[in-house]
């Protein structure tokens, strides 16, 4: 199973971002969400998605993130409005999906990189 991220790069204060994140290998995928990592903290979920319903988001980031996934597509999406400053981080794209063994995994896309700055 391999993810792949895009979208990220350099937006201003108050801009808009959307990352993509396409998964591969595996069609059974029951959790797709997003990590992020601060430099010098701990990587954080951001917001996870469970069989398309069950929607989890860090508390400080209701209202503005919204994570949003295509099952036809076996893609998970973040749109990000109203960026601040300290939403810069690396953002990972995260799934939990079913192993070509038959066994569900955690897996890690290779982080992209979101930079708000004027």
């Amino acid at each position: 199973v391999q993810l792949q991220a895009s979208g990220g790069g350099l937006v201003q204060p108050g801009g808009s971002l959307k990352l993509s994140c396409i998964v591969s290998g595996s069609t059974d995928v029951p959790v797709m969400g997003w990590y992020r990592q601060i430099p010098g903290s701990q990587r954080e979920v951001v917001a996870s998605n469970q069989h398309g319903e069950n929607t989890i988001y860090k508390d400080s980031l209701k209202g503005r993130f919204t994570v949003s996934r295509d099952n036809a597509k076996n893609e998970v999406y973040l749109q990000m409005s109203g960026l601040k400053p300290e939403d810069t981080a690396v953002y990972y794209c995260s799934v939990r999906a079913r192993a070509p063994g038959g066994y569900y995994m955690n897996y890690w896309g290779q982080g992209t990189q979101v930079t708000v700055s004027s």
